[in-house]
This record gives C-alpha cells, structure tokens and sequence, in this order.
C-alpha cells in the first residue's frame, strides 16, 4: 500500500512573515511535520510544494523531498488546498508515481502527534473513509453563541436562551494539522470535505492555531508543557 504524504508550503505567508520556516523551539515549524510524517513509517514518500527556494532547502536539510516546485497558479493567496494536492498527485503521476492514500499535513503543526498520524489512517482504512481529520471541540456550546450588532448583543439562537449547556450537542471544529485521503475518492471530486469523512477527537493541549505572534507563544508553551508530561509522540 503506497502512502503519500504531502505537506503545502508556499513562500507568501503575510500575517507571520516566512511562517512556515520560523524557528519554533530550535528549528524551523515545518521540521516538526516532516519529522512526524518520516517516523511514524507510514509514507514511502515525504514531499514539500512550495513555491520557495529557501523553503525547499529547508525541508531537503530535514529530510523531506521537494522533486518539484509549485506553479504560480497554486502559489497565491486563492490557491486551495485541494489545488495544491491535485497537482502534486498529477506531477507524480505523470512521472509514473500512483499512490493509495495521501495525508496533507500542514507545515505549521508542531504539535501533532504521531499516534494520532496513526489512528487517523486506521480509522479510514477499516471504515473506508474517503477522508479523515482531527478535530477538537468547542468548549462552549455554539448553541448559546452571541453576536453583536453594534455593541448590542443577541443570540444566535435564542431558542437556546434557557438550554442548560450540559443538554446540547457537542460540537467541533477542524484541528488544522492534517487530512488523510483515499487518493482515488479525491481525485474523482477534488474534495477533502465529504459525505463520507471520518474523525479523531483531540484535546485542546494538543491543538494550537497559529494566525499571529501570540498563537506562536501559545504553541510553544503548549508544547513544551506535553514534553514535560512526556505525553508528544509514545
């Protein structure tokens, strides 16, 4: 079974300037993707796309190949994920590399962790997922979520307005550090959302947005809190 995994670079990162290889912790963010992806041998290949140069050198110093660059047309700020992973998959393919699965994995995740790598694709693979991604939940209901109107505020759904938080539903939102994917499932709709997606519930230690300098801070101390408890990878 031959398993790809893929991680998007591009060079113009504008809130956080040459994001994807800032040094975080010691080494560039991205090195603790690409070192993820090669030790948990899940992949017979561990490539960068990007756009950059710099960045390609980076990830070779790391371990990871970058047998070609992205075209300018996946290399803006409109470019989508799934752009980016259909013409990376095409670029192979057409050099004769066909792959099974395929795992995005983002370059600024430092937190993620390899068993959870490994859980993820077990569960597409015995379910028979198209994908899977890990997610995190709300540690509120959205269900008694508020909006503003000027500095007036109402809810978004005042039939909630007297719901007890403990009797509505859970609810979740996407981890941003990896989508596994059944290459065949993808290439058909060029989706990585779907009908038929599964996921793996992590904890909110284990998960860090990184948008500005202070999510930046946040990761770091988040990390280096799991390394303490020597919970990151076994």
């Amino acid at each position: 079974m031959k398993n790809i995994a893929i991680i998007p670079a591009r060079g113009g990162s504008k809130r956080i300037p040459r994001k994807n290889i800032k040094d975080f912790l010691g080494k560039p963010i991205i090195a603790y993707s690409i070192e993820a992806a090669l030790h948990s041998g899940l992949f017979e290949e561990v490539m960068v796309s990007t756009d950059d140069e710099e960045i390609a050198a980076v990830a070779k110093k790391y371990g990871a190949s970058v047998p070609f660059l992205r075209s300018s047309a996946t290399s803006d700020d409109f470019a989508t994920t799934a752009a980016v992973l259909t013409e990376v998959l095409k670029d192979y393919a057409a050099a004769g590399g066909n792959f099974v699965y395929g795992c995005c994995l983002y370059p600024t995740a430092p937190l993620v962790k390899i068993p959870s790598i490994k859980e993820a694709f077990e569960l597409m693979t015995s379910q028979q997922y198209n994908t899977v991604l890990p997610v995190l939940r709300y540690s509120y209901p959205i269900w008694r979520s508020l909006k503003m109107e000027g500095d007036k505020v109402l809810m978004n759904w005042p039939e909630h307005r007297l719901s007890r938080s403990q009797d509505l539903p859970a609810s979740f939102h996407d981890a941003g550090q990896f989508y596994w994917f059944n290459v065949k499932a993808f290439m058909e709709k060029q989706e990585l959302f779907t009908n038929n997606t599964g996921a793996i519930e992590l904890s909110e230690l284990e998960v860090q947005d990184i948008d500005n300098l202070s999510d930046w801070k946040l990761a770091e101390l988040k990390y280096n809190l799991i390394a303490t408890e020597g919970i990151k990878d076994e």
